[in-house]
């Protein structure tokens, strides 16, 4: 290849990557505006865990109870 072909080529694979790199920082300035809306769509139900957490932790409760109670000796 000659100077000027490398240099064509050169300046054709930085104009690429640049485009590319535009291109992916507009994607990810899009994915973080979709999230930060996520997040403020669930700004009232902060204080209140979702109803399955709520579910699950009685069902830990329950179950640290029965261990408990296994441990002291208790039949239930």
């Amino acid at each position: 290849m000659t100077d000027v072909s490398t240099l064509i080529l050169a300046a054709t694979s930085l104009v690429g990557l640049a485009l590319a790199a535009v291109a992916s920082l507009k994607g990810w300035q899009a994915y973080l505006d979709y999230k930060r809306l996520e997040l403020a769509s669930h700004v009232g139900d902060a204080h209140l865990p979702p109803a399955g957490g709520r579910i699950e932790i009685a069902d830990l409760r329950e179950r640290v109870r029965k261990l408990e109670a296994i441990a002291a000796g208790i039949d239930l």
